[in-house]
């Protein structure tokens, strides 16, 4: 139990990463439309896409490098994949997760003379700051209190509606069809950024690199997938939470939730509280704020540290991505980057949103087999390969998502 907590640092960094817009919007959402029958896809899609973050952690354990390293030893073309994926995300994931973020801190401390734009700035100069002067031990050691945090402040939410009960007329509430196209098109949504969208095992890997350098004693394989175990199975519970939460206080109540981040936030916590009480506003604003704060830096950090592994895995010989600044550089160029997309794109966001969707989706199923040839590769000892359960689970993962990608790609072409 002491080594385990020694290792404590990137499960909790996914967790941190991953309970985001999928669960504060996405299961929230589930709950409220579909009522209690969306923990179902909920925990399918934890279980088959477990294998391909697990890879993550287990290949950078066993070998000292990471996941990226993998991806070029398997041939260059692998990590160009690997690179246009995480382009499209830099032109996107974080500016959307800053806007949201914004609305919800706007609400929470009831700012009415900022836009959301210039709140997202001083966010994003927050942050930035945060990670470059206080550096991965500063994101582990900060993020494992506001998880704590974040999980009471959950929990508590959680039991206080379940003692409150589902609101009047639910139970007789006629739920919206789920397997026609509107129905399809949310689970497809659901399921593809819940627990994230699979090109997080790259993130994790390079967290996972961080930790073994503050580390004297280097963990065993079995601790640390342990240890991310314990952010795994921590993501999908809150993603219950949330579940709960909605179909508790929204089902039944033909309540339209907001696509508009300041809205959206304004609508959540309000509805939350007049189901509940005043009294409990606190425990939901900071709840909701935590989420997607700690979301904003693990994703700025995660999607920096790629980019500088990815750049300087594909050149080398460039002594501008060999600095040891480089680090603190792509925190600072993604802070540039997403403020530019918020400001000349904030009417097209969903677009751009929709375009890394699409991208995260069709490139899923490819993503995770890619995963799982590199753990089965020459470097990685036979009694450190995946055993035959894991692999069925990830061959089953792997179909899983495709059947979800082809029935994407088929609705937008009809």
């Amino acid at each position: 139990m002491k080594a385990l907590f020694k290792a404590l640092g990137p499960g909790l960094l996914f967790a941190s990463m991953a309970i985001g817009t999928s669960h504060l919007v996405l299961s929230t959402k589930a709950g409220a439309q579909y009522g209690w029958i969306m923990v179902i896809p909920i925990l399918l899609a934890n279980l088959f896409k477990y294998p391909f973050f697990e890879f993550g952690i287990r290949y950078t354990t066993v070998t000292e490098k990471s996941l990226i390293q993998g991806y070029l030893n398997l041939g260059k073309t692998y990590l160009w994949i690997y690179a246009f994926v995480t382009l499209i995300s830099t032109f996107t994931i974080l500016a959307a997760l800053y806007v949201v973020t914004a609305g919800l801190f706007m609400n929470l401390f009831h700012i009415t003379s900022f836009g959301a734009g210039t709140i997202s700035l001083g966010l994003f100069v927050f942050i930035s700051l945060l990670l470059i002067v206080g550096k991965y031990r500063f994101l582990e050691e900060s993020l494992k209190a506001v998880i704590t945090i974040l999980f009471v402040a959950l929990l508590i939410t959680t039991i206080m509606v379940l003692q409150k009960g589902a609101v009047p007329g639910s139970e007789t509430y006629q739920r919206p069809e789920i397997f026609n196209e509107a129905g399809i098109l949310f689970l497809i949504g659901l399921v593809g950024w819940m627990p994230t969208a699979v090109e997080a095992s790259g993130w994790v890997s390079m967290w996972g690199i961080e930790n073994l350098k503050t580390m004297k004693n280097k963990p065993t394989l079995k601790i640390a997938i342990q240890e991310f175990n314990v952010g795994y199975i921590l993501t999908a519970l809150l993603a219950v939470f949330f579940m709960i939460i909605g179909w508790m206080t929204l089902y039944g109540t033909g309540t339209e939730l907001s696509g508009n981040a300041v809205v959206f936030a304004d609508q959540l916590v309000n509805l939350f509280t007049t189901h509940i009480g005043n009294w409990a506003y606190f425990f939901i604003a900071v709840a909701a704020f935590a989420t997607m704060f700690s979301t904003c830096m693990t994703a700025h950090d995660a999607i920096s540290r790629v980019s500088v592994d990815i750049l300087q895995k594909l050149y080398p010989k460039k002594s501008l991505f060999q600095n040891k600044n480089a680090f603190a550089i792509m925190v600072i160029v993604m802070t540039l980057i997403n403020w530019m997309v918020i400001t000349l794109f904030s009417a097209n966001m969903g677009d751009l949103v929709a375009l890394a969707t699409f991208v995260s989706f069709v490139l899923a199923p490819l993503l995770g087999w890619m995963n799982l040839k590199t753990v089965m590769g020459n470097d990685i000892p036979l009694k450190h390969k995946p055993k035959l359960g894991l692999r069925i689970l990830t061959y089953s993962g792997m179909v899983f998502l495709s059947l979800f990608a082809l029935y994407y790609c088929w609705m937008l072409l009809v």
